[in-house]
């Protein structure tokens, strides 16, 4: 089996009303190669005539984005020309590269009526070659994203990039990311293989479960050892969890606010070209 490391709980990093727990980066963990960031935002509910998401318009470059939607929506639009409203269950990929300006906020319907919000962003870095690629974005909504069943219907996995057994991912990713929501009734256990070789990003959204034998409770981060390959999830309660695995990079990380880039001078280039307009303009 892979060994684990540590398991880490999300801080709590509130943004205003949006309820917020970061997993990664904090004090125990500043990354997991490629993964960089993940909040967690919510669960909680919105009164009506709410303000909804805070996050306006603002620039990225250098690496990418996938949110997860469980309650609520976001509206995205973007400089790129990406522009709709996600719902619960649908996923967002985002592809920043050479830069662009997007916003992430409520839609109109959600600030007027309210409701439940639980949302996750987690951040890919990009390898060097992939930094000033074109920006891209795809938006998926729940029927969009295939399902795998396990142990007789008690595990589905939705696969968003690269496979689980046969079945393929609708994102195609630069960097070979396979990624994945899986959801698991009670009682529910499934076994999977990732090479050794290659870093895991586990977090469990919901519930709680064992790993491999250890307990891991909802907003808790586990770390693997690159060492063993065989992943078993046995859910101790119905739980929602995040799988995804890569191959490390091995690059310099450097990351200013908004932009992730291999050397100082590169976030600096990123912050003359946003001034300049070069990633578009709202």
């Amino acid at each position: 089996m892979r060994k684990i490391k540590k398991k880490h709980k999300a801080a709590y990093a509130p943004m205003d009303d949006l309820v917020t727990y970061r997993a990664i980066p904090t004090r125990e963990v500043e990354y997991i190669d490629p993964f960089l960031f993940l909040n967690h935002h919510g669960p909680q509910v919105y009164k009506s005539n709410n303000r909804g998401l805070p996050f306006g318009p603002h620039p990225h470059r250098g690496f990418e984005t996938l949110t997860f939607i469980l309650d609520g929506d976001i509206m995205h639009q973007d400089t790129g020309g990406g522009k709709d409203v996600i719902v619960a269950g649908g996923v967002q990929w985002m592809t920043a590269g050479r830069g662009l300006i997007h916003a992430e906020v409520s839609s109109d319907k959600f600030k007027k009526e309210g409701g439940p919000l639980e949302i996750l962003q987690l951040w890919f870095n990009l390898p060097a070659k992939y930094k000033m690629t074109e920006p891209k974005y795809v938006g998926l909504q729940k029927d969009q994203i295939p399902t795998a069943t396990e142990d007789d219907g008690n595990v589905k996995v939705n696969v968003i990039s690269g496979n689980w057994r046969e079945t393929q991912g609708p994102i195609p990713s630069l960097s070979d990311i396979h990624m994945a929501s899986i959801e698991l009734k009670q009682g529910g256990s499934l076994t999977t293989s990732i090479a050794a070789e290659r870093n895991i990003f586990f977090y469990v959204v919901r519930g709680s479960v064992k790993v491999n034998g250890e307990a891991v409770d909802k907003q808790n981060l586990v770390e693997f050892e690159n060492e063993g390959e065989e992943i078993k999830v046995e859910a101790q309660e119905d739980s929602y969890i995040l799988l995804g695995h890569a191959h490390p990079f091995n690059e310099p990380v450097v990351s200013h606010g908004p932009f992730v880039m291999n050397t100082e001078e590169e976030i600096q280039e990123a912050f003359r070209d946003y001034q300049a307009g070069k990633m578009g303009s709202w």
